[in-house]
């Protein structure tokens, strides 16, 4: 066997190697800029400013690519502090 615990050598010379099996997967929040909200006053810090429509979800991906997406929410959020509002 030569040092290598996944491998057997038959009687032919060839050598065997046992099925390995790579999974790469993620999963978290992510956050898509849909395009400019209203212009409002701020409850936190007071600025009047537009602000930024925003869609957020969480996702779990699968060899970088969605599979599945739920927990879809829609908002604006403030340009200056980062304050959200749902829409």
């Amino acid at each position: 066997m030569r040092g290598r615990p996944c491998c057997t050598e038959p009687s032919n010379g060839r050598a065997t190697y046992a099925g390995v099996m790579f999974l790469l997967f993620g999963f978290g929040s992510k956050r898509k800029h849909v395009g400019s909200g209203a212009t409002r006053n701020c409850p936190r810090c007071h600025n009047t400013t537009q602000w930024v429509r925003m869609k957020q979800y969480q996702q779990f991906t699968l060899f970088f690519l969605p599979v599945a997406r739920w927990k879809r929410v829609e908002f604006e959020e403030c340009g200056i502090c980062g304050a959200a509002t749902e829409v």
